[in-house]
């Protein structure tokens, strides 16, 4: 019998390699030829059809019940530490297993100049932060959180730090009804990339404020789930464009991120955190 060296024990698997895996879709997307192997995605148009409130319960009652049909079933500590502690996975002052409890196929949506869906389902979720400790490190050392009583149930105005400087963010959470979250949108908290109405309405607390989280069917069941091919998506999506160019991405979100970052200002990020661009 012929005796086999020991083999060396093998390194763990480095934060950095699921983001590597979207670089490598955008490789791979750069190169692609043929039309149809990319996501139909356009970009949205960031104002609400004349025809949708844009905060109304819509289909109440049935599995495609938006997020403004769900009332908040546990404590507002509760919300408040979740959208907190999302804040921790961005943060390398705090430790890496201090996560969130995201839902199934929770997504995060990221108004311009950010890159619209920058995350779909809960393991993609952890991934990508875990990697952004390493490619990108910053701290968020100012956090102002609250309740709402109306979805999304916590809202937030953080400024993160980048060795590049702050960036002021206003962000969402929403929540299914065992306290999961569900839905995460973020816009700058620069003059003219706000949210029309923040000025005014500083928590989007007005019937008309322009959010995407309470448009999404589906979001308001007790699971907090949005079938991108149920029937009411499928209905909301034709009158809503927004809507729809989400659908679209989340069906293969890391090639729509991949594609929409190479069509992208080479400057978004300094210009979404107010940074001078050279």
């Amino acid at each position: 019998m012929t005796l086999q060296p020991p083999q060396p024990p093998q390194p763990p698997q480095s934060p950095l390699a699921p983001l590597l895996h979207v670089l490598s879709l955008l490789a791979l997307v750069l190169g692609c030829q043929e039309k149809g192997s990319a996501p139909d995605i356009s970009t949205p148009d960031m104002s609400t059809p004349e025809t949708l409130n844009p905060n109304a319960c819509r289909h109440e009652g049935t599995e495609g019940a938006t997020a403004r049909c769900a009332e908040p079933s546990l404590s507002e500590e509760h919300y408040v530490t979740e959208a907190l502690t999302y804040f921790d996975t961005l943060d390398v002052t705090t430790p890496e297993d201090s996560i969130p409890d995201y839902a199934p196929l929770v997504a995060r949506w990221e108004w311009p100049p950010w890159l619209w869906l920058t995350g779909y389902g809960a393991e993609d979720m952890i991934n990508t932060g875990l990697a952004l400790r390493e490619l990108d490190p910053s701290t968020v050392p100012v956090r102002d959180c609250r309740f709402f009583e109306e979805q999304p149930f916590a809202r937030c105005y953080v400024v993160f730090e980048y060795e590049g400087g702050p960036c002021p963010i206003y962000e969402e959470f929403t929540f299914n009804e065992a306290g999961q979250t569900t839905f995460i949108e973020a816009w700058s908290d620069i003059p003219g990339l706000r949210p029309e109405g923040l000025e005014g309405d500083p928590w989007g607390e007005g019937e008309s404020f322009p959010r995407l989280s309470t448009r999404v069917p589906g979001l308001g069941t007790p699971e907090g789930n949005a079938p991108l091919n149920s029937p009411w998506m499928l209905q909301d999506a034709e009158e809503d464009a927004t809507l729809q160019d989400y659908r679209r991405r989340a069906e293969n979100w890391r090639i729509a991120w991949a594609m929409t970052l190479r069509d992208s200002d080479p400057n978004f990020f300094a210009i979404g955190c107010g940074w001078p661009v050279e």
